[in-house]
């Protein structure tokens, strides 16, 4: 008798291993950490979602087993504080560690470089970016030098920019970075692009990602196919999310609910979606919702060949520009070298980096104009641009009628094929009781419907890193700007050559055959001095370390291929 109770236990573990591989996988003794910021009140012009978006998250995370650390309204000093903070748990977490940061704010591009703004940011010139903002890179680089199960970075920021820099244009959105392997980055609007003024209770990028989070058995990569298609449903095509995962190994945050709950809605599986070519569909609506579920140059191509007189050919044809052009900055900000640059603005005079390329120039003694004969470089075989491409780019809204001009088409329904019926308790989301300063609001729980619930729900910190006085502008700090360099934390940063592949999932840039930029060691910095304003607000502690450094200094341009 117990012989066959032993039997029958082993067949229901090894039933329960081919029902949910990945989660089997996935809960296996990991650890699970998250950072999670909501900046709103910036003195240009406060946002009106990206608090309750950061809670609705923290939340969600929460439930989903993660030790969440969620802050509200950070300036620079104050989200460094809560990063490097972060960046110690996870050190002490070790190997199985799963590390979620999720950003909502202002972000920005600079000269190839992503920032998020802190709240205390004066933006008065382009060069001022550097200076007072958050180098993603940095923050990305500092978790790649950890042994970690996965890294999980969104950056909920690609939003039109409000600041009143002068010398020189900003690329619009954020920039195609380079994935570090072990990672998966996502942002709320694909690279080159923004996310339109939401004036809601919560944004459509943070509200569909909670949702697409809480489905069980799940992949982390279709999660975040799935929210492009939602967030691409319900704005009607005004944006479309963008991510692109590097994970060296599957992962399922959340198990499917068991015999007793409630099946989950049928969709097509994302994996599927990814053999079945673009051609073989038959209907423009399908097609088209396949094209943006898979997120790719290839996928858009394959859909304007494949349906090149439907209505949609103009969105999918601005889709497809906006990624051309950021993976030819992408490939020429990789290479680092002069003919790089000049052969970006021959393919793109006017484009959205020409700015960023002429800057790059001149902080290396090259001229801005090409000279009469050089060696093009051909970007990995990337084909140019074609005309109306040009014309699409000085645009960078996809709303039917908005104000571009371009009328594009209005996205059509998403099919249940695809994606799932919005779930009842998403429809009608209740503003978030309200905290004080420096604190997430609180969000009206909402239950795990399509999902198990995990053995130990996290927990919520919430230290506060925020200042504990009214912020004060740079320029009025004893009439000159603020000088805090832009930090490091405390970390050496990898070579970024060593984590590029060939394949991953998601989006290029792939970068093969390329040298690898020289990298300059970091050199220390001295602690900027305490205004008397800041001494008189300090507690009496003893003193700690001051763990920053300068930044790493520009890699020396070279032609490509030269010896190094």
């Amino acid at each position: 008798m117990r012989d066959t109770q032993w039997i029958v236990a082993i067949l229901m573990m090894i039933g329960l291993a081919i029902a949910a591989p990945g989660v089997a996988r996935a809960q296996a003794g990991d650890l699970r950490y998250a950072l999670v910021i909501g900046n709103a009140q910036y003195h240009e012009k406060p946002l009106a979602t990206a608090t309750n978006d950061a809670a609705l998250i923290a939340d969600t995370l929460r439930q989903a087993g993660f030790d969440v650390t969620g802050a509200a309204d950070l300036d620079q000093d104050s989200v460094r504080r809560a990063f490097q903070d972060f960046r110690t748990k996870l050190e002490e977490a070790g190997p199985q560690a799963i590390a979620f940061v999720y950003l909502s704010g202002y972000g920005l591009q600079y000269d190839g470089e992503n920032y998020f703004i802190p709240v205390d940011a004066f933006l008065q010139r382009a060069a001022d970016i550097p200076v007072q903002a958050i180098r993603v890179s940095d923050l990305t680089q500092a978790l790649a030098a950890l042994k970690l199960r996965a890294r999980i970075v969104v950056l909920d920021a690609a939003r039109d920019d409000v600041f009143p820099t002068n010398g020189g244009a900003l690329a619009t959105g954020l920039a195609l970075p380079d994935v570090d392997a072990g990672s998966l980055y996502a942002f709320n609007a694909a690279p080159g692009t923004a996310a339109p003024e939401e004036r809601g209770t919560f944004g459509a990028y943070a509200q569909a990602l909670a949702e697409m989070l809480r489905y069980g058995g799940v992949p982390i990569d279709e999660v975040f196919a799935r929210t492009r298609l939602r967030v691409n449903d319900v704005t009607h095509g005004a944006f479309v999310p963008w991510n692109v995962s590097k994970l060296t190994s599957p992962l399922v945050l959340l198990a499917p609910p068991g015999l007793d709950g409630v099946p989950p809605p049928e969709a097509e599986a994302y994996g599927d979606l990814q053999g079945e070519p673009i051609h073989d569909f038959t209907d423009a609506t399908d097609a088209y919702a396949a094209a943006v579920e898979l997120d790719s140059l290839a996928s858009y191509q394959e859909f304007l060949a494949a349906f090149p007189a439907d209505p949609l050919c103009g969105r999918v044809r601005a889709l497809l520009a906006h990624r051309r052009e950021a993976l030819t900055w992408n490939r020429a900000r990789h290479v680092h070298a002069p003919n790089a640059y000049w052969s970006y603005m021959l393919r793109y005079p006017d484009g959205p980096h020409a700015a960023d390329a002429g800057r790059l120039l001149a902080g290396s003694a090259a001229p801005h104009d090409p000279p009469a004969r050089f060696d093009p470089y051909d970007f990995q075989g990337l084909a140019p641009p074609e005309e109306e491409e040009r014309v699409i780019l000085d645009h960078a809204d996809f709303a039917p009628g908005g104000p571009s001009g371009l009328n594009y088409a209005r996205v059509p329904p998403t099919p249940e094929r695809f994606l799932p019926p919005l779930p009842p308790q998403f429809r009608h989301l209740p503003p978030p009781e309200p905290r004080a300063q420096g604190y997430l609001p609180a969000p009206s729980p909402i239950p795990l419907v399509y999902a198990r619930p995990v053995t130990r729900l996290g927990t919520l910190a919430a230290p506060n890193f925020a200042p504990q006085r009214p912020i004060e502008r740079p320029g009025e700090r004893f009439g000159g700007p603020s000088a805090v360099p832009n930090q490091e934390f405390g970390h050496a940063l990898p070579n970024p050559a060593e984590h590029f592949d060939e394949r991953h999932v998601g989006e290029e840039p792939t970068h093969t055959q390329l040298p690898a930029l020289r990298q300059e060691p970091a050199v220390s910095a001295l602690p900027r001095p305490p205004r008397a304003a800041e001494i008189r607000q300090m507690p009496r502690v003893a003193p700690t370390r001051n763990f920053a450094v300068a930044p790493h200094p520009a890699a020396p341009m070279r032609a490509v291929g030269e010896a190094h």
